[in-house]
Formats: C-alpha cells, structure tokens, sequence
C-alpha cells in the first residue's frame, strides 16, 4: 500500500479529511521549503504538493505564475526540487510529498533518471498537469516499478468515459479540479461542485480530492462535506508572498503566516468532525 493511500485510509477511519497545501519550491527564496514546509506541518497539513516552477504552465494563474517566474529566478529546477525533497525527509518531514510539475523537465531529465531521483528523495506522487493519462503508459510504469503514485486531472468537463479512463489509470487518490480554468482564489465555489464528485464518486472507489479555487476555512469546509481532500494553493502563495523578505524577520513572518494560514484551514474542516 502507497504512503498517500495509507494516509487517506487512516484519516477516514477518524472520521476526518485530508488537507493537501500546494507550495511552489523556490519561492520566496531558493531554501524556502526548509522553512515553511515543516511549517505547513506544523499547520495541520496531512499531505503537500511540491510545486516544480516551470516557465510556460498551462494550468497555473497567476499567483502561480508569479511564485514560479520568481523561483525560476532563483535557480530552482526539477533536479533541485528533488535534492531539497530529500533533505526534508532527512530533517523529519515524513508526511506524503506529491511532485506537480510539467512534462518537460520530465523528458529533459529522463523518465527512467527522474523516477529514481523521485524514489530516492522519497517522493510518494507525481502529478503532471499537461500530460494526458493516454501518452502517460511510460512515465507510469516507471514509477509504479518504485511504487510512487501517479495521478492525472479530471475536470468538471469530463463525461463519463472519460472519468472511467482516467480514474483507471490514477492512484493514490484522484484530483478533481473545481471549475474550468486555471489556479486562484475565487469568492464563491462553483454551483455545480457536488455534482461533479458525485459523478467521480460513483465510478471510482479512489480517494477524491478537489484543488483550484479553494482559498478560505469556509470554503474548505464546503469541500470536506462532499470530498475526501482539499488542495489550497493560490492563497496560500499569496499569504506567504505578503511577508516575503530577505531579512530574517521577514522570513520568520513568512513561516508563521504560512503555518497559521494552514491552521485556520484545519480548523475549518475539522469543525465537521
């Protein structure tokens, strides 16, 4: 059994949600995860995405866009992502970790290269954004042969054969994207959010957990009540980005802003419990 499916199982026997914060690596500053991940942790995250800036995203708004260009800036890459991913399993971090990056770096890496750097940086998922499930036979199979999760995209546009394509093809738990668009915070959920895990629901027995949009306790706890996870990207990146400094006070303000941002949303969702 997958880290991330074990997690998922041992958060529902206690009746609770899982809580998947999504942290662009490199940004602010290149060290930045050493900082806020265990902060993040420290916040009530069960799960985290790894987010790998890449220069041309196709899914991402443009909080995300903005942390990625500044940790591109930086000097983070794919091979760096995955040097301080094992660093933080060295420091104590032992929660699951779930890369989300494009296909490129990928490619440009190697397939077979990047699935053993991901398994010795003891990554538990991939998620590629921009790569069908169709074209994702060889990227699979070279992580399943390490036992990492990969998990591929459904949106509120798929029919029925294709949530049955798709969810045939994930594991560890299946991504449901909230609307049609890209990443950011929004006011309001979309109206038609319950339908679609539904009709994810009743074809899979996969964990479902819903990202993009999500950016308040409240909206959060909405999610809780019909998924089995929620992924806070966009407004997380903004919370830490309105402290973003180089002084150290700035950088602890970062920390602390970042754990109690994730904070607020445990709470929110734990209050169903």
């Amino acid at each position: 059994m997958s880290k991330i499916k074990s997690t998922f199982e041992n958060l529902k026997k206690s009746g609770r949600k899982a809580l998947m914060p999504y942290l662009t690596m490199g940004f602010p500053h290149l060290d930045s995860a050493f900082e806020l991940v265990p902060a993040l942790v420290e916040g009530g995250a069960d799960m985290i995405e790894l987010g790998v800036p890449f220069s041309d995203p196709l899914a991402d708004g443009a909080t995300i866009q903005a942390a990625g260009q500044r940790a591109l800036d930086n000097g983070m890459t794919l091979a760096l992502c995955l040097e301080q991913a094992a660093a933080l399993r060295a420091y104590g971090v032992d929660i699951p970790l779930v890369l989300m990056g494009y296909y490129n770096p990928v490619l440009q890496m190697g397939i077979d290269e990047f699935a053993r750097r991901a398994t010795a940086a003891a990554v538990d998922g991939v998620i590629v954004p921009d790569l069908p499930p169709e074209e994702g036979d060889e990227l699979h199979l070279a992580l399943r042969a390490h036992e990492i999760d990969l998990i591929f995209l459904l949106s509120p546009a798929s029919d029925a054969t294709r949530i049955k394509l798709v969810t045939a093809r994930t594991s560890g738990f299946q991504y449901l994207v909230s609307l049609l668009g890209v990443t950011g915070a929004r006011d309001r959920l979309p109206d038609d959010l319950n339908a679609f895990v539904a009709r994810v629901r009743a074809q899979t027995a996969l964990p479902l957990a819903v990202g993009f949009g999500i950016s308040t306790p409240g909206q959060a706890a909405q999610v809780a009540q019909i998924a089995d996870g929620i992924i806070v990207g966009s407004a997380l990146l903004k919370t830490i980005g309105m402290t973003a400094g180089s002084t150290q006070t700035a950088r602890c303000s970062a920390r602390t802003a970042a754990r109690d941002f994730v904070a607020g949303l445990r709470a929110g969702i734990d209050a169903l419990v």
